[in-house]
């Protein structure tokens, strides 16, 4: 297109700006090529002449259409230029709130400082297995990508994420590790994800620090590697660093801070584990306060430091070793606070040796005080023949001194890591692994020093791989469409690469430089200079010979010489290092030992470098390697690791420098889009075909712009072909591919315009037509009103003549009225004169009489009212005398009674009441007081002296003027003066004084009359508090009723779905142990994408909602038996037991964690013992060990004569059972039974004992004899005497010599013992006392273990008293400052609280009193059926004897009608039973018979076992059915048919147990026949709770597997199919609609429609039907996949941004009326499925309301009540028209609805849960079907059941 075309009238451009970068313009005048202005207007109507010319400006930037704007893709914008990019990110950050968008392969994030709520579970959950250009742009997309290619492709991935400090690139990186921790979750229980998490605090603390343009910045780069396994979990972890900061140590610019580490362990420095590091606060430590600012708003370093150390346990780093590192780092603090003094000669310098410092130093690393003095102030110089030690100056050896600091954290950072990485790597092998690069972005400063070179020098090599990758990207898209393509100029940056570090480049002349004894800066800088000079990307500035340019692919950089090669050598003296060597601490001396040394020669081999160490590897100068080469090496390394790995980008902006939320400087975005590479890849994609289009989609959008004839043509390729070759004259404007249309920069903007035209046309044919139209109706309505006016018109004027005459006749006759009137008003007014006139004078006389008569009357009222006055007077004369009379009187009785009250008052229980609550208030004035008279007394101290002064000052100034007259008698008159003056200041003074104790009297008698105020109010506020207590209560005690009734509902339901989450952790749990068997077999690896899902990841459990996890259950093995004894639906009104078992946990933590210090105390005290004598040892261990052999012995002896004494008491309640069988004769003996036991059980401990104490005497006895013999010659006539020990030690031989039982005692102790025992018995009695003694130590030993233990606990329990005592001090604090009102809302709801807790600890109590009873009731029917035993044996052994001639007389003479629905069969046949009816039978073979025809099989196999009695039969088919229904769905967990198959068996098999278990509450609908087929003997209740849980298993699974069908088809079914033809239309889309992880070779994902999902949801339905499960069932299974529908559509809705517009909303609501249509056919409709779509339903009406006005919010609040207001607000955000038409919401309407109050209790996340299930109800629907007439088909082969 030519330029005339383009730059028409209306056309927007954009025009530089020096503000805004970039300003939008409109073009007033056509512009023809060769003019020289272009006439422009800007938005504010400004008009504008924009000079064009070669010379001049270029034509500006064409802006794209409306309607790409805010596009997710920057590729996708037609026009691809500077200021596109910078407007679209602009309108997604301010306007939409979207901090990222796609530029195709990068991901632009742009830091909103605000934490946003989208980085949730659920939000993982929804991008999981999503193709990248399917949801809006997020880190989880491009987390996601990365571990979908990893797995497809089988090559390993990396994410690199950069940016400047401050721009977020710590966050991002830490928001993917998350993502991959949560994806891909470790396979066992070793938790590597957590530790991966947990490394993050420790590096940010270590490694991260306040700078001016961030509070936690990263001074350090860092490469993660996270290893996957083959099935792609994760199995570890590895950290490689690169440049830490190490000048931030000892030296911080204004306002900023050092390491994190440093301010948090001097918070933490008054914890008692810290006390020996003699820390104090920051402040007072020179490395820490340089930045003058040791805070930072919002963060509290305290609480920082208890999550590092948190993760340090977490990671395994004993705290041991902890203590060492916070060591290290407060000695580097001490380390800067050593002053080196100067000596005199200036020379010269020393160390105090009473420097604090310094011994603080010393101490907390281990090494000698006075060599560490020495070496800080004198260095070595080795030469060839001699060695040298030289005094340093101050200033080097303050430079020595920040080395060694420098270097000592390095190694300490440098070990740190290693350590994480131990603690994070496995032993499994690593199948691939993803690796996050958090790396610096380009930096540019005023002074730009040898940090600031080595961090642009890798971003440059990071630039290269991704132009070099970018390009790669580009060619290969083009030859995967077979469309050709020329070579795309892009920039290189090779030639600054090379002149960093090529040959004689920077960094070899720097370490060349460095090599020189005398080497400078200047030096170095001279050499560039003149190396140099001549390169294009070197420049020498020209006001400065110290500094350089070097030309970067972002910007200009000035380097400052000054400090290059210092920085570089990394000078650390040799002697230093030696001293730390020798530490005491091993840490210490590790930390600076070489790992790698190799032998020092001048021509050694290369040094391996390892890529994370940027620290030097030995002090030697001659051989280590320069910081500068250390670093490109580890840089190399890390490109070859890029380099063979997947990129993906991740390009942090910063949006301003004020940290302000949501604010986008322009300036700064361009800045950084420059320098990361965003623009230079929009550069690259516009220079070939950046826009991209599918033909479907193509012939979609333009189909408008067909002829008819075209449209005819079914090869949808060709017409787009013929239609472009139509529209567009170049040919070099687009390409044809394969799958795809490819366009020049521009094109689909001119097919836009061209698109808009024809839609314009069209609109103005239709106007043409539909106005013609109209004015044609207008004509015929305007003729046919003409005509009838002409009708009406004649007729007026006939009227008006008939009126004429009528009116003419009138007149005459009103004229003849008239006159007559007027003579008859004239008569009338004469008249009227007459008769006032007469009126007048006749009340004038009558007046005169009347007033005559007042003065009468008058006269008589004075005289009454005066003689009334006087009697009045002389009554108030006499009842005053008696008033007065009376108060005469009553003030005598009141003195009376005042002079009691005085006594009364003086008395103390008076003043008691009245002081009574304000001793407090009293007390605290009675201090203000006191602080106020102190004050006093001080101030008249001071005036005191300063009277005295003045006094002294006054007489020494006497002195002297009497000195200066006798010298000078001029001087006189100015003393005088002086005099004067301090008189007067004297006099001021008192006045002053005197002042101030007035005011002390006045505030002092204020304070006084305030106590009394007080006293007062404090009376009437007890007695409100009284009254408000009183009525809380009653309101309390009323609205608790009301309450319950309300909840109740609402508690059964959540503790019913606790119920079932904990039965689905249940089955989870065993599936994940039957896997992990099944894996362990596995040995060969089968290749595919194995993927896991992500609800395996052991960060979160997969239900948001309160559940029991893993540890939990567990940990409460007791209450999970509790659940299971008590059932589902006893359970479900548990209200605390999820509670209690939450309770339970934190107290086996707490239990554990005591444990854990008590036994490293016992290792503490082993290690204090070990020091004992080894033979001391020996024997008491051979003691022991005899002494458990015995014990081990004796036991086994108890154990079988307990075992004959149970067996005695079960035949001796046998056979009373078998006398009397009434419950009452079952109790006694279960009395008899627990008498006999605990009898049993004590006399057991009191014989055990005395058993051992004698066996122990025997064999010490035997093993004294056997020594005897030994060591004494006369021991054989000795032992001759006495027969009876020599019979005994022959019998205990094999025992005496296993045991080695003996008393530790010497061999001469046992000499004298033998010498005085000549007959044994003496020695034999001794021993036993001995023995008696050690037994008697071992309890005091066991006691005062018990003692400390109780000791602990107490103290504990101390502790916790003092922290309640402080918490009630805090709430009794706040409640002083609280209002009135405030103080009674916020007891009543801490009274509430405390009431509640102590509720539940009675319901804990009472549940453990019931769970004892049950065990006990369990116990006793253990029993009662073992007592039973033997005669049910007996039973069945006469019934197995007497079966085959019973079974063969029922065959025979059977009858239909004496069939009583029992089935019977062989014990041995059973397992054929089980395999023929469940794990070989298919649901096809049995659809044509009853359904659920199974269940009904087994049920009366059951009632057979139950008639004649056979528990054992019972309980075996029963178990043995539940565990292969449980193979079974094992074995098909992914089939629906079987699935629902079985869950309606299990269903009926638990109903038939309920309807013939008795129990008359399930006997109501039964008939009198079924009733008599009831169960006779045995209670299956418990059977039933197990068939339940597994019914509510299996539905559980079957929802499963139903969602994991409909899953793939709910977003193309719901949101992407065309439900109404052409009413969708097709944008624009990027490079992520043509990402890599779609796979279109092989057919790209699959499409499906609304009527495909809703034959699937039809197909299920008739399963569940056919299988015969109850109508209730099929309703919740429906309900739930409608919830799965709902939940998925509305959350890719709010996360995809080209589904949010019109014409999406009216494609939703047809779908969701389809699908009420089909609850409604079906007969679901009563499920409550539909009100399960009300969220998306209102979604869909958002899309398409009115969205202006203030009405139309209003209208939209009350409309849009499923939805959270976070949710309307992501809507309307999202919302995108189609069409140029359509109009954008306003930002402003968008705060509208913000800002507007609702009613309502919003969830915090915005994406719906789509795990959530609702809690399963099965009801109880007993069959009509009788037993008896069931058949059994013959093809089933069950032919050794035999019907009875």
């Amino acid at each position: 297109m030519s330029v005339n075309e383009l730059y028409t009238k209306l056309t927007r451009v954009w025009i530089p700006d020096a503000d805004d970068v970039w300003k939008a313009a409109e073009i007033t005048k056509d512009y023809k090529e060769g003019e020289t202005l272009l006439q422009l207007q800007l938005e504010d109507e400004t008009p504008l002449e924009y000079s064009v010319g070669p010379g001049k400006n270029p034509l500006p930037f064409l802006r794209n259409p409306d309607i790409l704007v805010g596009e997710n893709d920057l590729t996708a914008l037609s026009y691809l230029h500077e200021p596109a990019v910078l407007h679209n990110l602009r309108v997604r950050f301010l306007e939409s709130n979207h901090i990222y968008t796609y530029c195709g392969i990068v991901l632009v994030a742009i830091n909103p400082y605000e934490q946003l709520h989208i980085y949730g579970e659920e939000v993982i959950r929804a991008y999981s297995g999503q193709n990248m250009g399917d949801m809006d742009p997020h880190i989880f997309a491009v987390a996601e990508e990365a571990f979908k290619q990893m797995a497809r492709d089988e090559r390993n991935q990396s994410i690199i994420v950069s940016g400047e400090s401050g721009a977020g690139k710590t966050v991002s990186a830490k928001y993917a590790m998350r993502y991959f921790a949560t994806v891909g979750g470790s396979a066992n229980d070793t938790n590597v994800e957590e530790k991966v998490l947990a490394s993050s605090p420790i590096m940010e603390a270590i490694g991260n620090a306040k700078t001016t343009r961030n509070d936690n910045s990263s001074r350090f780069g860092k490469y993660i590697q996270i290893g996957f396994s083959r099935n792609y979990n994760i199995i570890g972890a590895n950290m490689r660093t690169y440049l830490l900061e190490k000048s931030r140590v000892v030296f911080q610019a204004e306002d900023e801070r050092n390491y994190h580490i440093f301010y948090q362990l001097c918070a933490s420095a008054t914890l008692p584990e810290f006390k020996d590091l003699s820390l104090t606060s920051a402040e007072d430590f020179t490395f820490t306060s340089l930045g003058e600012n040791i805070f930072i708003e919002g963060v509290n370093d305290a609480e920082d430091f208890k999550k590092t150390r948190e993760a340090f346990t977490l990671l395994g780093i004993k705290e041991s070793s902890q203590s060492s590192i916070f060591k290290v780092v407060a000695s580097i603090l001490h380390l800067g606070n050593i002053e080196i003094c100067l000596e005199r000669d200036g020379e010269s310098c020393h160390v105090s040796r009473d420097d604090t410092h310094l011994k603080h130093f010393c101490r907390l690393l281990g090494v000698e005080l006075q060599q560490m003095e020495h070496w800080l102030c004198h260095r070595k110089l080795v030469t060839a023949s001699e060695t040298y030690v030289k005094n340093m100056s101050a200033k080097q050896a303050a430079n020595a001194r920040d080395a060694l600091a420098k270097h000592i954290y390095a190694r300490m950072f440098d070990w740190i890591v290693d350590n994480i990485n131990l603690a994070l790597q496995t032993s499994a092998k690593q199948h691939s692994f993803i690796g996050v690069l958090d790396i610096y972005g380009f930096e540019t400063f005023e002074i730009n020093s040898f940090e600031q070179f080595c961090i642009n020098y890798a971003n440059e090599k990071l630039q290269q791989q991704f132009n070099s990758h970018v390009f790669k990207l580009e060619q290969e898209e083009y030859m995967k469409e077979q469309i050709p393509w020329t070579l795309i100029d892009f920039y290189d940056n090779q030639p600054c690469i090379d002149l960093i570090e090529a040959r004689l480049g920077v960094l070899d002349l720097l370490d060349e430089e460095c090599k020189v004894p005398k080497g400078t800066d200047q030096n170095w800088a001279q050499k560039l200079y003149k190396q140099h000079s001549s390169s294009a990307h070197f420049q020498k500035p020209r006001m400065s010979n110290t500094s350089f340019i070097i030309i970067h692919f972002a910007d200009k950089v000035e380097y400052q010489c000054e400090g290059f090669l210092e920085k570089n050598r990394d000078t650390v003296y040799e002697e230093q290092i030696n001293i730390l060597k020798a530490s005491q601490f091993q840490l210490v001396a590790d930390l600076f030992h070489e790992k790698d040394d190799v032998p020092a020669g001048p021509k050694s081999s290369r040094v391996n470098v390892r890529a994370a160490k940027s620290v030097p590897k030995t002090p030697n100068k001659e051989h280590r390697k320069t910081v500068g080469h250390q670093f490109r090496r580890s840089l190399q390394l890390l490109m070859e690791t890029l380099n063979a790995t997947t990129p993906h980008y991740v390009r942090c902006i910063k949006p301003n420098d004020e940290k302000e939320s949501f604010s986008f400087d322009s300036k700064r975005a361009v800045q950084q889009l420059r320098a990361c590479g965003v623009l230079e890849t929009i550069r690259i994609s516009a220079a070939g075909y950046p826009s991209r289009w599918t033909y479907p989609d193509f012939f979609s959008r333009y189909r408008v712009l067909l002829n008819k004839s075209d449209m005819t043509l079914a090869d949808k390729k060709l017409v787009c072909k013929k239609l472009l070759e139509t529209l567009i004259k170049e040919p070099d404007m687009f390409q044809f591919g394969k799958t795809k249309i490819f366009f020049r920069a521009g094109q689909v903007a001119y097919l836009e315009k061209l698109r808009a035209d024809r839609f314009r046309s069209a609109c103005i044919k239709i106007q043409k037509t539909v106005r013609g139209w109209l004015q044609r109706v207008r004509y015929a309505k305007i003729r046919r009103a003409a005509v009838l006016l002409q009708r009406y018109g004649r007729g007026f004027l006939a009227r008006r003549y008939a009126d004429f005459l009528r009116q003419t006749r009138a007149a005459l006759i009103c004229q003849k009225q008239f006159r007559m009137v007027r003579e008859r008003r004239e008569f009338l007014r004469v008249r009227r004169a007459v008769v006032t006139i007469q009126a007048f004078t006749r009340g004038m006389f009558t007046r005169r009489i009347y007033w005559e008569f007042m003065l009468h009357h008058k006269a008589m009222i004075i005289q009454r009212s005066v003689r009334g006055w006087l009697q009045r007077r002389k009554f108030r004369r006499a009842r005053n005398a008696a008033i007065i009379i009376q108060c005469g009187f009553r003030r005598v009785r009141a003195k009376r009674q005042l002079q009691q009250l005085k006594i009364d008052a003086r008395s103390a229980q008076h003043l008691k009441k009245l002081n009574t609550g304000m001793e407090n208030k009293i007390v605290q004035l009675q201090r203000k007081m006191d602080d106020q008279s102190k004050e006093y007394k001080t101030q008249a101290e001071q005036l005191v002296q300063v009277n005295t002064g003045l006094s002294s000052e006054v007489s020494k100034l006497q002195k002297q003027l009497e000195k200066v007259q006798q010298q000078d008698g001029g001087q006189l008159s100015s003393l005088q003066d002086e005099l004067d003056k301090l008189r007067d200041e004297l006099q001021e003074a008192s006045v002053h004084r005197k002042r101030l104790e007035e005011e002390h009297c006045t505030e002092k008698t204020a304070l006084q009359q305030r106590v009394e105020e007080l006293e007062t109010e404090n009376c009437l506020l007890k007695s409100q508090k009284e009254e408000l207590n009183q009525n809380i209560l009653q309101l309390s005690k009323s609205s608790e009723v009301d309450g319950n009734s309300v909840s109740l509902q609402k508690e059964l339901d959540g503790e019913r779905q606790r119920y079932q989450n904990l039965l689905k952790e249940f089955s989870r749990l065993e599936q994940r142990y039957d896997n992990l068997k099944e894996e362990v077999s596995l040995s060969k690896f089968q290749p595919g994408h194995r993927r896991n899902p992500s609800n395996q990841s052991s960060l979160e459990s997969d239900s948001n909602y309160p559940s029991v996890s893993t540890s939990e259950v567990g940990d409460t093995e007791d209450a999970i038996q509790l659940v299971e004894d008590m059932g589902a639906e006893k359970a479900a009104m548990d209200i605390s037991l999820f509670m209690k078992l939450q309770k339970r946990v934190r107290e086996l933590e707490q239990e554990r964690k005591r444990l854990q210090v008590s036994l490293d105390k016992m290792e503490e005290l082993t290690k204090r013992r070990g020091s004992e004598s080894k033979s001391s040892s020996s024997e008491q261990e051979k003691a022991d060990l005899a002494y458990s052999n015995l014990k081990r012995q004796e036991l086994e002896t108890e154990n079988k004569k307990l075992k004959n004494d149970l067996n005695e008491l079960r035949k001796a309640v046998a056979e009373r059972a078998s006398v009397n069988n009434s419950s009452n004769e079952l109790q006694e003996s279960y009395n008899v039974l627990l008498s006999q036991l605990r009898a049993a059980s004590e006399e057991l401990d009191a014989r055990k004992e005395e058993v051992l104490i004698l066996r122990t005497q025997i064999v010490s006895a035997a093993a004294l004899q056997d020594k005897d013999k030994d060591g004494d010659k006369d021991g054989d006539n000795e032992s001759h005497k006495d027969p009876e020990l020599n019979n005994r030690e022959t019998l205990d031989k094999d025992e005496t010599g296993k045991t080695s039982h003996g008393v530790s005692e010497s061999t001469n102790t046992q000499q004298d013992w033998c010498y005085l025992n000549e007959d044994g018995e003496l020695g034999l009695a001794y021993q036993g006392l001995k023995q008696v003694a050690r037994l008697l130590e071992a309890q005091l030993q066991t006691q005062s273990r018990q003692h400390k233990d109780e000791l602990e606990a107490l103290h504990t329990q101390i502790e916790l008293l003092k922290d309640d005592i402080e918490k009630k001090q805090e709430i009794l604090n706040y409640t002083a400052s609280l209002s009135p009102e405030a103080q009674v809302e916020y007891s009543v709801q801490q009274e509430i609280t405390r009431l509640t807790n102590d509720n539940l600890d009675l319901k804990e109590l009472v549940e453990k009193l019931e769970k004892n009873e049950r065990k006990l009731k369990k116990q006793l029917r253990i029993y009662m059926k073992k007592v039973q035993e033997l005669e049910a044996s007996q039973a069945a052994v006469q019934s197995s004897r007497s079966r085959p001639e019973l079974s063969r007389q029922v065959t025979v003479q059977r009858k239909e009608k004496d069939f009583e629905g029992m089935l019977e069969y062989y014990k041995e046949d059973e397992a054929l039973l089980l395999k023929t009816l469940i794990t070989d039978i298919q649901p096809s073979t049995v659809s044509a018979t009853v359904p659920c025809l199974p269940a009904y099989i087994l049920f009366m196999c059951i009632r057979h076992a139950d008639y004649i009695n056979d528990d054992q039969k019972v309980e075996s088919l029963l178990t043995s059915t539940i565990n292969a229904i449980k193979k079974v769905l094992k074995k098909n967990n992914d089939d629906f048919e079987m699935t629902s198959f079985w869950l309606a068996n299990s269903s009926r098999l638990l109903h038939c147990l309920k309807q013939y278990s008795g129990d008359e509450a399930f006997m109501t609908q039964n008939t009198s026949k079924q009733n008599e087929h009831c169960l006779k003997n045995f209670d299956l209740a418990e059977y039933r709770q197990v068939l339940s849980d597994l019914s509510i298993q299996i539905y559980q699974q079957l929802v499963k597997v139903a969602e994991g069908i409909i899953q793939p088809m709910i977003v193309s079914a719901m949101l992407e199919s065309e439900s109404i033809p052409s009413l969708a239309g097709v944008k624009p889309m990027g490079y992520r609609n043509r990402s890599s992880s779609m796979d279109m070779d092989a057919g790209g994902h699959s499409s499906y429609t609304l009527q495909a999902l809703i034959r699937q949801l039809g197909q299920f339905s008739s399963v569940m039907r056919d299988h015969g499960l109850d109508p209730e069932i099929v309703g919740q299974v429906v309900r739930q996949l409608f919830h799965c529908i709902n939940a998925i559509t509305l959350n890719n809705l709010l996360l995809r941004k080209d589904v949010c517009s019109w014409s999406t909303g009216m494609q939703l609501r047809y779908n969701t009326s389809q699908l009420e249509e089909w609850l409604r056919g079906n007969n679901l409709y009563q499920s409550r499925a539909a009100a399960t779509l009300e969220p998306v339903i209102q979604a869909a009406q958002l899309l398409q309301v009115k969205k202006k006005t203030t009405q139309d919010a209003e209208a939209i609040c009350s409309l849009c009540t499923a939805l959270t207001t976070q949710q309307i607000v992501k809507i309307l955000n999202l919302y995108t028209p189609l069409n140029e038409f359509e109009e954008r919401v306003t930002v402003s309407f968008i705060r509208n609805i913000q800002n507007r109050p609702l009613q309502r209790n919003d969830p915090p996340q915005l994406l719906m849960d789509t795990k959530y299930t609702f809690p399963v109800l099965f009801p109880y629907t007993p069959s009509a079907l009788s037993l008896e007439t069931l058949h059994i088909p013959a093809s089933l082969g069950l032919d050794f059941l035999v019907r009875v």
